[in-house]
């Protein structure tokens, strides 16, 4: 039996099939996390979603912010684009769609020492304080008011963390944390525009990926993400980043995590869009 993380495969079915195939994934024996943004820009998004909810007892997701936004098009908030239109057409849109808002925003496993999502952690938040405000919003998308939540969810937010704030607010705080932080400021502000790599000049100017940021909140176990493909692969003590580009031409990569040292498997990718 294997634990295997990958990062985002975004409608990529071919190399995700590819990818599978070359680790030997095995639904019956193995384990598969996926770090978020299962769909949207790959030409077959579709085909991914109904692959892995035919193997829905295998895997662990973590919602990204595409996946967000295909269940925002569902209900009509944003626009559908040619790549997502088939998931909305098909006579199984409600099945896949109420699935995928039954995924979390946060997944841990103590007994791997691992956690996962999608963008990361808020540098406010310890451990205890991610596990609460994720299953905040996990409960408010389930819900049969989720429409109306989701719809006040893409109205802008507040980039620091406050207590103080409406009820929504910090609902926004929440979702743009998990799905579409990147950098952070010194004072923990995040960033939700700057979408490059690090880079000394960005430092210069304080601006840090979310995982340097100063007096960041205590996470004991190592927290995987995707979310940033042009920051790439990473792996250091405290992260495993796992947003490689698939859908830029770049690879589709898996890290085995139920082993003393991670091991890395990568297939290429055919698609070649360029990131925006």
């Amino acid at each position: 039996m294997a634990v295997w993380a990958i990062g985002d495969i975004q409608g990529c079915h071919g190399s995700l099939m590819e990818l599978l195939d070359k680790i030997e994934f095995t639904p019956t024996h193995d384990t598969l996390w996926i770090a978020g943004d299962l769909v949207n820009r790959g030409e077959d998004s579709l085909e991914t979603l109904y692959y892995l909810y035919s193997i829905r007892d295998s895997i662990k997701v973590v919602l990204g912010n595409h996946d967000i936004a295909l269940i925002a098009a569902y209900y009509g908030i944003k626009k559908s684009n040619p790549t997502i239109d088939p998931i909305l057409a098909s006579p199984d849109a409600k099945k896949l769609i109420d699935w995928l808002r039954e995924q979390k925003f946060l997944h841990v496993d103590y007994q791997l020492g691992y956690c996962m999502a999608h963008a990361g952690i808020s540098p406010e938040f310890d451990l205890g304080m991610a596990l609460r405000y994720a299953k905040r919003v996990e409960t408010k998308l389930q819900s049969h008011d989720a429409k109306t939540w989701l719809k006040a969810m893409f109205k802008e937010g507040s980039k620091k963390f406050d207590r103080t704030a409406s009820s929504l607010d910090i609902d926004r705080y929440i979702m743009g944390a998990f799905t579409r932080m990147r950098f952070c400021y010194n004072d923990h502000k995040l960033d939700f525009d700057q979408k490059g790599a690090p880079t000394d000049a960005l430092r210069e100017k304080g601006l840090k990926p979310w995982f340097e940021c100063e007096n960041r909140a205590d996470i004991d176990l190592k927290i995987i993400f995707g979310h940033w493909s042009t920051l790439g692969f990473y792996h250091d003590e405290n992260v495993l980043a796992l947003d490689t580009g698939c859908l830029w031409g770049g690879k589709l990569t898996a890290a085995r995590i139920d082993v003393d040292e991670v091991e890395i498997v990568q297939v290429e990718c055919g698609v070649g869009m360029e990131p925006n």
